[in-house]
């Protein structure tokens, strides 16, 4: 909804005989939502604006107390792998400059510093008092050589606040087969992918030039993390996991295609230290609330495990690809939204016969620092269209989150490389 560009706040004015009178005095201005709010659906009384088109694959995003947005690239352009957008008083930004020559995912802003991955390295630079990067050409390397694959590539990052990096390490595998998605193959026994990927790494966050043997293995089992975050209500890692594809497709006489495309859940998972969430060896039926043994180490969609493997504490519908998880700590939105979880759904590829499913961007409630009732479809329509959501070919793909200063929810696009704005001006 638009609303008045100018507001007023009382102010005390002193007469000459010493008293206080309260006037009207104008405060600082709204950000005005675009017309039709950008294309998106939102619930009453939100707002959404486009900050600005990068035109490239804009993957995580950051958004520093003065407002400018730092903007992953999945491949560097002219200007670099990482944009630097700045804002002006309308809500809107520029791209000003960029830097970094490589690719990735990962961006973070703590203590002073400017965290980045690529698929393989983590990159750290420093920023001044402006939270402007000092010296891009000359970044700290706090991460070398972690492992790459063909598939489930991106290393997402996050820092809690005791000088820790986590880094996820996705699998290079859908489900360690033998032979990788092929029809009847089984999986390979003690899967050998978990040596080196499939779960999330801690690194010290000032470190230099550490290698994957050097960190340790905070948590195994976890096919692919996108999108993680580190909840500050009760000082724990949370991240969403990419389930496991194609089960129709390997074993067509266990699971028929709608079954496929409804199974597995996109799971979301509280870890600490040495947890270990299952992959390959289960998945998670949503409509069961059970870990299911995989057909490629012994099941048959009817075993379900009880022990070893922690559970979910949220899912979410099949193939959704959750590519961003971010918590809540604003005072623009209403309170119902205070330490909850918003979550970038980056779409489905993998549903048919039946509709495609995401491109949006979810809100999971929380209490007391974990998930509390069902999720909400916050903001949608990226997709453009129903038609294009059900076809799977969406204008706009959600895919990083950041908080502003006032509180306002930036959302990041990696089809076209817009970056949207969204705030409450009720």
């Amino acid at each position: 909804m638009r609303t008045s560009a100018l507001r007023y706040a009382l102010l005390p004015a002193v007469l000459a005989g010493g008293a206080a009178l309260f006037a009207l005095a104008p405060a600082a201005p709204r950000v005005a939502p675009d017309p039709g709010n950008a294309g998106l659906k939102l619930p009453t009384g939100f707002g959404a604006l486009v900050v600005a088109e990068t035109g490239g694959k804009a993957r995580h995003i950051a958004v520093t107390p003065e407002g400018t947005v730092y903007v992953k690239l999945n491949k560097p352009n002219a200007q670099g792998g990482i944009l630097v957008l700045k804002p002006s008083a309308t809500g809107k930004a520029t791209v000003a400059s960029g830097f970094g020559n490589y690719g990735g995912t990962g961006m973070y802003l703590k203590n002073g510093y400017l965290y980045a991955s690529s698929d393989k390295d983590v990159y750290r630079y420093k920023l001044n008092a402006k939270n402007e990067v000092i010296s891009p050409a000359q970044p700290e390397l706090v991460v070398a050589g972690l492992k790459l694959g063909q598939e489930h590539e991106s290393k997402s990052i996050v820092l809690d606040n005791a000088g820790n990096l986590y880094v996820n390490v996705g699998a290079y595998s859908n489900s360690c087969q033998v032979k990788d998605r092929e029809k009847g193959s089984m999986g390979i026994a003690n899967c050998p992918v978990l040596d080196s990927a499939g779960g999330i790494w801690q690194f010290k966050a000032d470190g230099q030039r550490q290698r994957q043997a050097q960190g340790t293995r905070y948590t195994t089992g976890l096919r692919n993390v996108v999108g993680l975050d580190w909840n500050p209500q009760d000082n724990q890692l949370f991240v969403m996991q990419h389930g496991r594809d194609q089960l129709h497709d390997i074993f067509p006489a266990m699971y028929d295609e709608k079954t496929s495309a409804q199974l597995p859940a996109e799971c979301m998972y509280a870890v600490k230290g040495g947890d270990n969430a299952g992959w390959p060896y289960i998945y998670y039926d949503p409509a069961k609330r059970q870990k299911m043994l995989a057909p490629e180490y012994g099941g048959d969609g009817k075993k379900a495990v009880t022990d070893k493997y922690i559970d979910p504490v949220a899912a979410y519908p099949a193939h959704m690809a959750p590519n961003a998880l971010l918590f809540y700590t604003g005072t623009m939105f209403p309170a119902k939204y205070r330490n909850g979880a918003f979550i970038a759904f980056h779409g489905s590829w993998n549903r048919a016969p039946e509709p495609q499913m995401g491109y949006f961007v979810a809100f999971q409630p929380f209490k007391d620092g974990k998930p509390s009732g069902p999720y909400e479809v916050f903001a949608d329509n990226f997709a453009g269209t129903a038609a294009k959501t059900a076809s799977g070919r969406a204008d706009h793909r959600p895919c990083g989150l950041a908080q502003g200063p006032d509180g306002s929810l930036y959302v990041s696009d990696d089809s076209k490389g817009t970056i949207f704005r969204i705030v409450y001006n009720k």
